[in-house]
């Protein structure tokens, strides 16, 4: 049998796309497809002049063959370079940010195509990539590294779509990449701890938020605890499914220990396994396996925070309980929903937030008596007002029912408490909004998110030290937090109260970086760029927001939420020096 000849060989691959291209396109069909001409006319010559290929274009995507991996990764930074310079006049949520994928490996060829893994690694890496940045596989990253002038981060080892092996990847940090990486966070002087998302073995995909559930409880039950520090939830959430060294992520989040550890649930059996890491040198100090029943989830959750607390801090152990101080549900079914729930609110749709609702009533349903049901349902009613998904007289006045019932069953419900604080914010009764934060705080110190509403309502008040410390506070102890652009939102408006315009924007200009259909971002630039004399930034600022608030005026300038006049006045001058009427 005569065996058909393949033809390979050895090339540099670069894939890149636009990010965001569908929603572009949702905006401005016709002028996103000729900016997005423009820009590859403009790149064109730089292809050329690195002595790359056009293998082919994809609608928004671009394949490029180099005969050298330096070629590529220095055609790649031109490229980026060019597009921030390209973008600079442009509003922030209409520019064209490029995602680019760099891998050196072997290729098949077909006529004037390449295809196979090395092309296919490419492609995943560009879809890891942030808007603006480059990613490169390892293979490229050790061709390179003592070449170029340029830094480059460690991702750790990546599981790719479709690709059988996991592949390590470095991020290029350049001018070009929109947010640099930050130095290794400073470890604090108590015991420190992320709770990574535990795994689900079952492989049924609907058991993702019992998995979730278990790690939140894991979470929460350490953060109570006063000698502690515990990073958020919301952060720990960002390595779910990613395969990283925990010494890198321990560097990321500054902590000294890292919990992780797996689910399998089947019929009415349930198998943890989980181990303590001490992420300075990666070495496991503590590691059980655990076969029970389901219905014993609650005492076992509990096993296991005894267990890691014992490890860490033998001595305070025996000085402090270190159960958690709310009571769990009587039934499984109702703490399911109640898992389920949470991770639909920290969604911030209002689809999302809608169906969180109902699953809470039907943990209410099930257990009438279990405060956590009624605590995040009176947040979410409370949520959807304030992001105008539901209208105020149908949801405040039952949102303060559920949280006044959550405080009758446990007063220490921190959840409580800050349904109660938003709910006093949105009635503008910030001084006791100020209190109800203060007192959720105060019983889990480590609640990154109450602190960041208790920094917004200090902004509120004007009182402006107080809020940055708090917005801070946040920010350590949720590092990787996907709200993170609430805590520089904060920032820009306690900047605007100082009188800190040009400091004003550029936290501004991040919270819209991070979350560019949010309002308030874009809001605070114009504030704070028309009162600093950069006309230009308030200008476009306003513009973009005109799109996501259309029927915005001066007359219709919603101010109330500053409690003094004085804020308010320079508040309404900064939008009319910016063009609104």
């Amino acid at each position: 049998m005569v065996r058909e000849r393949v033809e390979r060989k050895l090339a540099a691959i670069l894939a890149a796309d636009v990010a965001g291209f569908s929603r572009l396109m949702g905006v401005d069909e016709a002028g996103t497809a000729r900016a997005l001409r423009e820009h590859r006319a403009a790149i064109d010559p730089i292809v050329a002049s690195h002595g790359g290929r056009i293998v082919k274009t994809t609608g928004d995507g671009i394949l490029l063959e180099f005969l050298s991996i330096v070629a590529a990764v220095e055609c790649a930074l031109a490229i980026q370079a060019l597009m921030a310079e390209r973008n600079a006049e442009v509003p922030q949520d209409r520019r064209m940010l490029l995602r680019i994928g760099i891998n050196l490996g072997d290729v098949l060829i077909e006529s004037d195509d390449i295809l196979g893994d090395g092309v296919n690694i490419a492609a995943r890496l560009e879809g890891i990539a942030e808007p603006g940045g480059i990613c490169l596989s390892e293979s490229s990253y050790q061709q390179v590294r003592d070449k170029l002038d340029t830094r480059f981060e460690d991702m750790g080892e990546q599981h790719l779509k479709h690709i059988a092996r996991p592949v390590r990847v470095y991020r290029v940090l350049s001018d070009a990449t929109p947010e640099r990486s930050k130095p290794a966070l400073a470890l604090p002087d108590k015991p420190s701890i992320a709770v990574l998302p535990f795994e689900n073995m079952s492989g049924d995909p609907e058991q993702e938020h019992f998995a979730d559930g278990i790690t939140e409880d894991i979470t929460t039950a350490l953060s109570r605890l006063h000698w502690f520090f515990v990073i958020a939830r919301n952060s720990s959430s960002a390595y779910k499914g990613k395969v990283l060294d925990v010494r890198v992520i321990a560097r990321e989040l500054g902590v000294h220990y890292v919990l992780e550890g797996s689910i399998r649930k089947g019929g009415d059996r349930l198998r943890i396994t989980a181990q303590l890491i001490e992420a300075t040198t990666g070495n496991h100090i503590w590691a059980e396996r655990y076969d029970r029943k389901i219905a014993d989830i609650f005492e076992l959750q509990d096993e296991i925070t005894s267990n890691v607390v014992a490890t860490i801090e033998p001595q305070l152990y025996a000085a402090e309980d270190y159960r958690a101080k709310h009571k769990p549900p009587e039934s499984l079914d109702a703490w399911g929903c109640v898992a389920r729930g949470l991770s639909l609110i920290f969604a911030m749709t209002k689809h999302d937030n809608a169906a969180a609702q109902q699953l809470l009533r039907k943990a209410i349903a099930i257990d009438s008596t279990y405060a956590q049901a009624y605590s995040l349902l009176a947040f979410s009613l409370s949520l959807a007002n304030s992001w105008g998904w539901q209208p105020t007289e149908s949801v405040l006045a039952p949102a303060w029912e559920a949280a006044q019932k959550a405080i009758r069953l446990d007063i220490d419900n921190p959840w409580a408490h800050v349904a109660l604080g938003h709910i006093h914010r949105q009635r503008l009764e910030l001084q006791d909004a100020v209190a109800e934060f203060q007192t959720a705080i105060a019983l889990n110190p480590n609640f990154a998110f109450a602190h960041t509403h208790l920094g917004l309502a200090l902004c509120f008040l004007g009182r402006s030290d107080e809020a940055m410390v708090e917005l801070d506070i946040a920010e350590r102890l949720s590092p990787r937090d996907f709200q993170a652009s609430l805590n520089n939102i904060g920032r820009a408006i306690a900047c605007f109260i100082d009188g800190r315009y040009r400091n004003g924007i550029e936290f501004a200009q991040k919270a819209v970086r991070q979350s560019p259909d949010t309002a308030g971002a874009y809001h605070l630039v114009v504030v704070n760029g028309a009162l600093g004399g950069a006309m230009t930034e308030a200008k476009a600022a306003l513009q973009s927001l005109m799109r996501l608030e259309p029927d915005l005026s001066l007359a219709t300038l919603d101010l109330a939420v500053y409690a003094r006049d004085e804020d308010r006045r320079r508040y309404r001058k900064a939008f009319s020096l910016a063009g609104l009427e």
